[in-house]
Parts: C-alpha cells; sequence; structure tokens
C-alpha cells in the first residue's frame, strides 16, 4: 500500500501539472492536486500513521511549493519530475508500516 501511496502522489504531482498545463486551468490542476494529497493522505495515515502521515503531506506539499522556483532554473517538466522523484521516494521511506509488537 505503501508503494501505491508513493506512486499516486509521483502522479497526481505529474497529472496536476500536465492538467494544468494543457487546460490552462491552474485550479483543475490543483483539483487534482487536493484529490491526490487526501488520498495519499488516507493511506499514509491508514498504514503508518498520523505523525508519518503528517511529514509525508509535508513532503508532498514542500515539493508543489519547491517546483515552482526550480523550473526557473531547470524547465517545467524537469522540475515536476524531479519533485514527483523526490516525494515518491520520500514518502515511500517516511510510511513504513507501524510495528504490531
Amino acid at each position: 500500500m505503501r508503494a501505491l501511496a508513493a506512486g499516486v502522489a509521483a502522479g497526481s504531482l505529474i497529472g496536476g501539472y500536465a492538467v494544468a498545463r494543457y487546460t490552462k486551468r491552474r485550479e483543475l490542476g490543483g483539483v487534482v492536486l487536493a484529490a491526490g494529497g487526501a488520498t495519499c493522505g488516507v493511506m499514509w495515515w491508514r498504514v503508518a500513521g498520523p505523525v508519518p502521515a503528517a511529514l509525508s503531506l509535508a513532503v508532498y506539499l514542500g515539493a508543489f511549493g519547491g517546483s515552482h522556483p526550480l523550473a526557473k532554473k531547470m524547465g517545467a517538466w524537469p522540475s515536476v519530475l524531479s519533485a514527483a522523484a523526490t516525494t515518491a521516494m520520500s514518502t515511500y521511506a517516511l510510511s513504513a508500516p507501524r510495528s504490531t509488537t
């Protein structure tokens, strides 16, 4: 489940940007981003608990915010793909299942 959440997080960052770019409607990209974040937040909470879920959500939002200034240096798509990859790897590591012992 945490691999799925990491994939959804990365995919929603990429998808949100693509929707915003190709429809020229930033708010539609925001809907994709919000839906992805909410979905992942629930999955992270169920798998790892509240603290890792909050940290993973912070990474997700930080990657979104950080991709904007990074795009000025390296271009939009490379920035979005870098943010998505960083988010996927970080959230996968942060959302390890809770121990049952």
